[in-house]
């Protein structure tokens, strides 16, 4: 009985806040040789002494020091730490840190932009309804019946103009009977007819010819290679052209240094499609057509095109972008305007480059049957002289030109000979909407570099230090860009790799697709920066190619695309 009251108020002292409060885990240290009154001896707790309220404030004040000192002690080396860390930095490591601080505020920007559009969606939708049924043929910007209209002639009705009834403010529906393209490489080969614009009777009747390069099936149109007629016929002009150049075959021609191709009037794309299998990129280029479009049928056969006119304004390219241009039966008048048609050839064409012609006025016999034909043959011979081009061949209806490596022919020329080399303020590397110009351009480029000089591909793909400095780009800013694009690649692929089996194994329990299979052939990129997202998903192996877009608005990196051995083109994003 004397003892339980006594054990109860050694639990309530025990228990009480003050004991609680003073109590932490460093006190049992100082307590285990301290003198208390009762004291339970246990491994894990020491019991402090509730009666001896003088060293218990000794206790107390002794550990709130030493609490102090070691914040106190933490706070030195944290302090010291950040020091030695912000020493070591480099200037280097610095002007990394200041630009990712700028991608940061530029993405801000640009995010707090997407907002303000997204927040105006709902009436843009409201508003937006299905196109007539006449509107199938719809290009923005190129409408040549109101070209007319506006009295544009002598080949202006072909270029592009964009105004305000050039815009259409509707979706503009698939054609009737659409079909999923067959994957590639089947799709480059075979189309279905109800997926472009040209029709079964337009086939039969056009002439010999179109008959040869496409095979008419009941639902589709074929450009199989398994046919010898046409098999042949592009193998064999692909084979002498090489030749012409000097290669014992069409697989040298990226050993010459030739990468990117440019295709005038190019048919339906069978060039750039068997160029493809030679690692050459082919961009293929002609007038907006109203039915049977050679750029939508190349198109639909997953190669590179677009619409475009050089009549009047300047081919939306860079200076010295691509490594041979190539025109066929395109049925350009090259003798018109004091062969201002070749002195775009020669500006787009970098140096060292290659200018294939096949024509029949190329055909030297039979032009000396008609006058009028060896008229415009012998302009064309003697203003390519005059441009200071080396005629490497001829052979029947095909002529090889090379551009030259330097620029000492220009002023070795004859006083009065030839156009004239452009001024300083009238060679720029962003054309777009500029109308053609008399005078040679792109001698005064940085980028003036032989095309024998350039790294062969895929080399070319990674730009060196000293290269990119011609375009005013670090090597780090390149590097993270690829990296960053190398990661996007993965994820995007990840997300569509349930719906996509070109280049993917089969997930467990999930059945193979039922043809034609859904695939990813062309990609546009709206705004490419430096091409990371084409050389991403290049270097991941996809079967893939990609319209590199870049904005008039912004920095003009186009040069640097196509000096990478990319497709690209300058856009207004404005202009829809």
């Amino acid at each position: 009985m004397t003892f339980k009251p006594e054990k109860e108020d050694l639990d309530r002292n025990r228990l009480s806040p003050d004991i609680i409060s003073s109590w932490n885990p460093l006190q049992s240290v100082f307590t285990i040789n301290s003198p208390s009154k009762q004291s339970v001896p246990e491994k894990c707790y020491i019991v402090p002494d509730p009666f001896s309220s003088v060293s218990s404030r000794k206790r107390y004040k002794l550990t709130l020091f030493l609490l102090k000192l070691s914040l106190f002690a933490i706070v030195i080396l944290a302090l010291t730490g950040s020091f030695w860390w912000t020493i070591s930095l480099t200037t280097a490591s610095r002007s990394h840190t200041f630009r990712g601080y700028r991608r940061l505020q530029e993405q801000l920007v640009s995010d707090l932009w997407d907002i303000g559009e997204l927040s105006l969606g709902s009436s843009r939708i409201k508003e937006s309804e299905f196109c007539s049924l006449e509107s199938e043929n719809y290009i923005p910007c190129f409408n040549i019946t109101e070209n007319l209209e506006l009295g544009l002639t002598e080949g202006r009705e072909q270029d592009r103009h964009c105004g305000s009834t050039s815009k259409q403010n509707c979706l503009v529906l698939a054609t009737s009977g659409y079909k999923i393209p067959h994957r590639w490489p089947t799709g480059r080969d075979v189309i279905w007819i109800e997926n472009v614009k040209i029709n079964a009777q337009e086939v039969l009747s056009s002439g010999s010819l179109t008959k040869r390069m496409m095979l008419l099936d009941d639902d589709q149109i074929s450009f199989s290679f398994a046919s010898s007629m046409v098999d042949d016929s592009i193998e064999d002009y692909s084979h002498q052209i090489a030749e012409m150049i000097g290669l014992r075959n069409d697989s040298y021609l990226v050993q010459a240094g030739v990468r990117t191709v440019l295709d005038i009037g190019c048919g339906f794309g069978s060039l750039g499609a068997h160029f493809f299998q030679k690692q050459l990129l082919t961009m293929c280029i002609a007038n907006y057509e109203s039915s049977g479009s050679q750029v939508e049928i190349t198109l639909e056969r997953g190669l590179p095109a677009m619409v475009a006119s050089f009549t009047a304004k300047k081919l939306p390219f860079p200076s010295l972008s691509f490594d041979m241009v190539h025109s066929a039966w395109d049925g350009i008048a090259w003798n018109h305007k004091d062969g201002i048609h070749l002195i775009e050839v020669d500006r787009v064409l970098r140096p060292g480059g290659y200018f294939v012609w096949t024509s029949p006025i190329a055909n030297t016999r039979a032009s000396v049957k008609n006058k009028d034909n060896l008229k415009k043959w012998d302009f064309v011979r003697n203003f390519a002289k005059d441009l200071c081009w080396d005629l490497l061949s001829q052979q029947d209806k095909t002529v090889v030109w090379k551009k030259p490596s330097n620029k000492d022919c220009y002023a070795s020329r004859n006083h009065g000979s030839g156009p004239l080399v452009c001024k300083v303020g009238h060679d720029v590397e962003s054309p777009y909407y500029h109308p053609l110009e008399v005078c040679i351009g792109g001698t005064h480029s940085r980028r003036w570099i032989p095309t024998e000089k350039r790294p062969k591909w895929p080399s070319r793909a990674t730009l060196s230090a000293k290269e990119l400095t011609v375009h005013g780009v670090l090597f780090d800013d390149l590097v993270e860009d690829d990296l960053n694009w190398k990661s996007a690649v993965r994820n995007y692929w990840s997300l569509l790799s349930p719906l996509i089996f070109s280049d993917h194994p089969k997930r467990p329990g999930i059945e193979d697709p039922v043809p034609p299979y859904n695939m990813v052939r062309n990609v546009l990129d709206m705004n490419a920066h430096f091409g990371g997202f084409n050389s991403a998903l290049l270097e991941a192996g996809k079967s893939v190619w990609v319209m590199n877009v870049v904005p008039t608005s912004g920095p003009n990196h186009l040069p640097l695309i196509l000096d990478r051995g990319f497709l690209g083109v300058l856009h207004d994003c404005y202009e829809i």
